[in-house]
């Protein structure tokens, strides 16, 4: 008989929980959310919400009176809001909205609306709680609005005012960025904006003046089904309209690489033929820019994560995927000196990036042009960069650049009169740290320029 272990994160709805059984995820459905659950089953309001790809998939594993188990369909790797671009933010927000008004078109509403239930599966969202549905009740208020405003809107419109770095801020808010916060980041002109004003800065009003009503004595309002429905109609609309004004570095980086057009070539074949000669179905591009290399792959892979520092490439990223529907291919933002961390309650409600990893344990790992980045602009000694890829790799494909490359000399030129303290960086300290934790399998020459390609094998390889 197996373990069932419930899932660290799964505690704040007595509905039911998540809980892991031989190392599959299956959610409990307790007596107390029967009722819904039974409603929704043979309404069909589940398989319309599957069939039309809004909510994961589900099969019911057994069912009796002191409980329903059902096993959603499997998500490889779970990114979190504060992972996604600006244009991957904006589609769980409508995603979220969509639910919301296909819900009151059925007699039903979202009691929840969290980022959290939404994550990217299969190249777009997915919202993945099957217990998020409650019943409508006549002229209620959708009680989840609040939630949806710190959650999805405010940082949205903060992103839009500041920059893409404002939908970090969910990671010091797991419960969402309050509404007092949101309304003073936010310009005073936006106050002359009857939306934003009605939707942010007077819900902070609101939220100022009954913050001490201790005793209930506030009534809550009504609101009829069809103003909701114009409410969610005007927030998709707004949302729809928002963009990222910003640039970025790395936005457009391989039109700033320092390659030949024959070195490029080179090395796009060098990591063909490595990851089709160790038949990797999984893998992790780290810094991974717009995911042009992956793409290159010319083998099938069953999922492909490429992450990168700079919103704009995961958005480019992302709109390629869309544009072809590349289902295996997941983009998320991650700075690597600063990756995500384990945080919530117990700080295990939400699973830090390496941890994530690990459980994902990719076939091979590709880590081109990055190691300078960690090694110069982020002060990281070798052996701490080995550490790091050895936690999750079971092959890594490492670029080297040499001390006489251009990017490296920029780099090390920006260090000025401190330039002598980095006389580390070379090529001999590269491998003596790096095969304290792998085996070399290959090593290539870029020719022409000054980069060497590594293919390492994990010392702890499975």
């Amino acid at each position: 008989m197996t373990d069932k272990i419930q899932h660290s994160s799964s505690f704040r709805d007595p509905s039911g929980y998540v809980f892991t059984e031989g190392n599959i995820l299956k959610r409990q459905i307790s007596p107390l959310y029967f009722k819904q659950y039974k409603a929704l089953k043979e309404s069909g309001f589940y398989q319309k919400l599957i069939k039309a790809g809004l909510l994961i998939s589900h099969k019911e594993i057994t069912e009796d009176n002191t409980g329903v188990v059902i096993q959603p369909e499997f998500i490889p790797f779970v990114t979190y809001p504060y992972e996604w671009s600006f244009n991957q933010y904006k589609e769980a927000a409508l995603l979220t909205l969509k639910l919301q008004k296909f819900c009151l078109d059925h007699d039903f509403s979202l009691k929840d609306a969290t980022a959290f239930n939404v994550t990217f599966h299969k190249g777009k969202a997915i919202f993945i709680d099957t217990l998020s549905f409650d019943f409508y009740q006549d002229n209620s208020p959708w009680r989840a609005y609040k939630q949806f405003i710190s959650h999805f809107f405010g940082p949205l419109v903060l992103a839009h005012y500041h920059g893409a770095q404002s939908l970090k801020l969910m990671h010091s808010f797991i419960d969402g960025i309050p509404i007092k916060i949101l309304s003073s980041m936010l310009p005073g002109k936006t106050k002359l904006s009857p939306f934003l004003y009605s939707n942010i800065h007077l819900l902070s009003k609101y939220e100022d003046k009954h913050s001490e009503d201790y005793k209930g004595e506030v009534k809550s309002g009504t609101l009829s089904k069809a103003a909701q429905k114009k409410i969610i109609k005007s927030l998709y609309g707004y949302i729809k309209r928002l963009t990222l004004k910003e640039a970025s570095e790395w936005g457009d980086y391989y039109n700033k690489t320092n390659y030949t057009s024959d070195a490029f070539l080179q090395k796009e074949k060098i990591v063909i033929a490595w990851v089709k000669e160790n038949k990797a179905k999984t893998l992790i591009d780290v810094g991974g820019n717009d995911g042009t290399f992956v793409r290159k792959i010319d083998v099938r892979l069953e999922q492909a994560l490429v992450c990168d520092i700079d919103n704009n490439a995961v958005d480019n990223n992302y709109r390629e995927v869309k544009r072809s529907k590349e289902g295996y291919m997941t983009p998320f933002v991650q700075d690597v000196l600063n990756p995500s961390a384990s945080i919530g309650f117990n700080n295990d409600e939400r699973f830090s990036f390496r941890e994530r990893l690990q459980e994902f344990s990719p076939d091979i790992t590709l880590a081109l042009a990055v190691i300078h980045h960690i090694s110069l602009s982020g002060n990281v000694p070798f052996n701490k960069s080995a550490e790091f890829f050895a936690a999750f790799s079971n092959y890594l494909i490492i670029e080297f650049p040499k001390r006489e490359d251009s990017w490296v000399q920029r780099l090390l030129n920006a260090k000025s009169e401190f330039k002598g303290h980095f006389d580390f960086y070379n090529q001999e300290n590269f491998e003596k740290a790096f095969m304290h934790y792998f085996t070399l399998e290959r090593k290539e020459v870029i020719a022409n320029s000054h980069r060497i390609m590594y293919l390492l094998k994990s010392k702890n390889a499975k």
